[in-house]
């Protein structure tokens, strides 16, 4: 017992000190757990032999991850990506495979092994991609894109891979001996008596095999919603967890009984709940599992990696991941020149999935219990792998950098701003959502404007319905002076770029002091910034339709309309006077959170305006003659509850 509880706590350790460090430092979670594993094996020696026995569990990661893969593929979504799924990310697996296998056998590999290494290499790092492309906000460009369906088209494929493996076997797996029958030892006569299929004929395996895919499909499909429903009725949290697992592990075993991949299994159940509506429920149960597994999983690859091979073999791993890197590269933007991707897109789509991926380790790992890998061989891939998702990070720089050369050349190359011919006492800089209701009842209301964006398609959309508007950058001095800044007697600050919006309001206040400025910002400290620049007018872009909602909220509990608007009015007078003294206590780049004089005067203004607030539905209910109200004791009962419902908070951060 004490040996399990010393092992847990080096593993769970390791595991909190190196992945925060490693997603801080920018190298994803999974780097993390590689390198405490390395860190608690090789490194350290507090962990063994053992690690291989720990390993098997771990596995089971796998298993809940594909089914999380299945969850999100809704099989209509599947059918709409079929193209960039069956073109883009098959031709990527299909030309990678090839490239590495022909290099690898070109090594004196048996053709076998070449290809199995070509299938596992081919395979890029979703966890590291997709982590990189949402904290750098490149999910939603083409290359983005274009990049994510390679990683689903990648997560699909593991599992003929994990199915194709065995076949290229040059030697038997353990527990099988040299005419293909099983061993007779206790635990491999433990698994016979357990398998479904030991001993039938070819057809009866087949329709085994299919009536238990059936069998997933069909209940997947008709008894799970019965069966939450029945636990649902049972208002018990923690089943909801027993459930999940219970049809994981179920689908896994049955998988095993007739000769499958589990993870197979668990794919395809994952698929058929896609649609459910209990797979919100079904994420949040395994998602904490699946997690710490994988976790797991990573760690035991890390710690039995074999640093001895590494420096035996240093010049033959770093040839054979820059060749891998280099190699990938080529085919990626091969794919990309043909799928018509351009400039910055094609470079992040060929520079972020250039790495081999952590499905690698688990076709490594599988590949060696099979016997497709040498020890050697899969020694020298983990190592091959792990040290192409460690050069990620720098792949990304290096896109950065070309990024801001094309950037750069792009920007000598663009066209050139429109000529504006008009001046109006209106001048609106970005027409984006915001833009576009404030230039269209102004105009509504007799008064001309001048629209100013950087977005040439934008300006070309409002031409298109009537809308006239100029081409260029509203911050550029030139610009706003043809517009008429010097004349004009409003300012519109409505352009998406924060920074931007701040420099426009400074450079209009210092040229024009007497010019009003109305500014959208985006939140509350963008707020200070636009008030320390010199805007008159500041609207929170979803102030106000919050507040609507906030109105819309307290009449369904009860409150007239009158009584609502009043609270929403004195709301709103209370949270403009309170952002006005906490922009005077504002210190630029400094978090609020460390501000100790702006987090004390919040919490104050914070319990004055919910004492305001009563003190506001008091007065309403002490006037008796707006009309529309309810009786004095209905709104009396109604304050009361309202006191008694209302919580004493004691303020928090300002966002």
């Amino acid at each position: 017992m004490e040996g399990i509880l010393l092992q847990g706590t080096i593993y769970l350790t390791a595991m909190v000190i190196a992945v925060p460090l490693s997603v801080r430092f920018g190298l994803g979670s999974v780097l993390g757990y590689l390198i405490a594993g390395i860190a608690i094996g090789p490194v350290l020696g507090l962990v063994g032999s053992e690690t291989q026995d720990l390993q098997h569990y771990a596995e089971f990661g796998v298993v809940l991850m594909l089914f999380l893969i299945g969850l999100e593929l809704d099989p209509a979504g599947l059918w709409d990506m079929r193209k960039k799924l069956l073109g883009t990310g098959g031709a990527q697996i299909l030309l990678s495979t090839a490239a590495i296998a022909i290099g690898v056998a070109l090594l004196g590999l048996p053709w076998q092994t070449a290809l199995a290494i070509g299938l596992t290499l081919a395979l890029s790092s979703t966890a590291i991609v997709l982590t990189t492309l949402n904290e750098k906000n490149l999910m939603r460009t083409e290359g983005g894109r274009s990049a994510f369906s390679v990683l689903l088209t990648q997560d699909i494929a593991v599992i003929p891979a994990l199915a194709l493996l065995p076949l290229l076997a040059l030697s038997r797996p353990m527990g099988f001996s040299e005419d293909g029958s099983i061993h007779r030892g206790a635990e491999h006569e433990a698994h016979h008596s357990l398998s479904l299929v030991e001993g039938l004929p070819a057809w009866g395996v087949t329709l085994v095999t299919l009536g238990a895919v059936a069998a997933v499909i069909l209940a997947g499909r008709y008894l799970s919603p019965l069966l939450f429903r029945f636990i649902h009725a049972s208002r018990i949290r923690e089943m909801y967890t027993a459930v999940a697992l219970v049809i994981v592990v179920g689908i896994a075993l049955l998988m095993i009984l007739v000769g499958l991949s589990p993870a197979l299994g668990a794919f395809v159940a994952g698929v058929v709940l896609a649609n459910s509506e209990f797979r919100h429920e079904l994420e949040a149960d395994i998602e904490p599992f699946k997690g710490l597994l994988l976790g797991l999983f990573f760690i035991t690859v890390g710690a039995g990696i074999n640093f001895g091979t590494l420096f035996d073999n240093a010049s033959l791993v770093i040839g054979l991941t820059l060749a891998l890197m280099i190699g990938k590269g080529l085919v990626l933007l091969a794919i990309g020149l043909v799928s018509g991707l351009k400039g910055r897109d094609r470079w992040l789509f060929t520079l972020g999935l250039a790495q081999a991926g952590e499905f690698g380790f688990v076709l490594v790992a599988f590949g060696l219990q099979q016997g497709v890998f040498q020890t050697t061989t899969g020694e020298i891939l983990l190592l091959v792998i792990a040290l192409s998702m460690l050069l990620t990070p720098l792949s990304f720089i290096a896109y950065e950098m070309i990024g801001r050369r094309l950037s750069a050349e792009a920007d000598s190359e663009a066209p050139q701003h429109d000529a504006i011919d008009e001046k109006a006492p209106v001048i609106i800089a970005g027409i984006g959502r915001f833009g576009q209701v404030v230039n269209r009842m102004v105009q509504a209301s007799g008064f001309r404007t001048v629209v100013l964006d950087s977005d040439l398609a934008t300006i070309q959309l409002m031409r298109r319905f009537g809308f006239k508007g100029y081409f260029g950058d509203p911050t550029r001095p030139e610009l706003l002076a043809a517009a008429g800044l010097e004349e004009a007697r409003v300012l519109v600050v409505a352009v998406d770029d924060k920074a931007a919006a701040v420099q426009l309001v400074e450079y209009a206040r210092r040229l024009r002091p007497d010019i009003a400025i109305v500014a959208r910002a985006h939140d509350r400290l963008h707020v200070y910034a636009l008030y320390n620049a010199g805007a008159d007018h500041i609207v929170r872009e979803m102030f106000d339709s919050s507040l609507r909602a906030a109105r819309y909220v307290l009449e369904d509990m009860g409150l007239s309309d009158y009584e609502a608007h009043e609270l929403e009015i004195a709301f709103y007078r209370h949270d403009r006077q309170n952002l006005r003294e906490l922009a005077e206590l504002w210190k630029p780049g400094v978090p609020v959170a460390e501000n100790t004089a702006y987090v004390e005067r919040s919490r104050e203004l914070n319990n004055n305006l919910e004492t305001a607030l009563l003190s506001q539905l008091d007065d309403l209910m002490d006037d008796d003659e707006p009309k529309g109200r309810r009786p004095r004791g209905d709104a009396g009962a109604l304050a009361g509850t309202l006191r008694g419902m209302q919580p004493r908070r004691p303020g928090g951060r300002e966002t």
